[in-house]
């Protein structure tokens, strides 16, 4: 590894139902910059944040950002292996956009692991007088149903999409370290040797 590559390389899924904001909170945190007429994702899209520095380790983020019409769900199963995070993305204007939150955390903790970290994330905030979801609803929603983090943002003026990168990075990396203790922990018993 030369003195430029990554620590890490973490494949984050962005996942929830069609025109939750995904795409834009994404290219928000990639781009600085809110596109308001944004198409809908026709499968999956692509974003590479280079890097960011997390408790000292370099930090390089691929971000998978999945077209949230059922027709798609089908594709998650097989394109989720070997994710390092997932953030679940509902419109705090539509409580329908919550309500499908299992179908598809439960796909991720099959196929990826329960401990892989899942953030429960409240889109377009801005939109307080549209607003049909409190913050207090979402939190109860995120305890109750076991996610790793809750935030609310905005991707048309920025709200906390930083932070919650850099949440999900943190939570990727302690669980990187978590496992890289275990891996070292097994490497260094004895083998369990059967016969004379």
């Amino acid at each position: 590894m030369t003195g430029t590559d990554p620590d890490y390389i973490f494949k984050i899924l962005m996942l929830g139902d069609a025109a939750v904001g995904k795409t834009s909170l994404s290219k928000h945190y990639i781009e600085r910059a809110f596109t308001p007429d944004i198409r809908l994702t026709v499968g999956i899209q692509f974003f590479i944040k280079q890097e960011i520095v997390i408790e000292g380790k370099r930090v390089k983020l691929q971000i998978w950002d999945f077209g949230g019409e059922d027709r798609f769900r089908i594709m998650v199963p097989t394109l989720c292996l070997g994710s390092h995070g997932c953030i679940f993305m509902y419109d705090v204007t539509r409580p329908s956009t919550l309500n499908s939150h299992h179908s598809w955390t439960y796909i991720i903790k099959e196929r990826c692991g329960k401990d892989v970290p899942i953030m429960l994330i409240g889109n377009k905030c801005d939109l307080v007088n549209k607003r049909a979801i409190s913050m207090e609803h979402g939190i109860e929603v995120a305890k109750r149903s076991g996610f790793t983090g809750f935030a609310e943002t905005s991707a048309k003026d920025g709200t906390n999409i930083d932070s919650t990168f850099e949440t999900i990075s943190r939570l990727m990396v302690e669980r990187m370290r978590r496992l890289e203790a275990e891996d070292k922990n097994k490497k260094g018993k004895s083998p369990i040797i059967i016969g004379d």
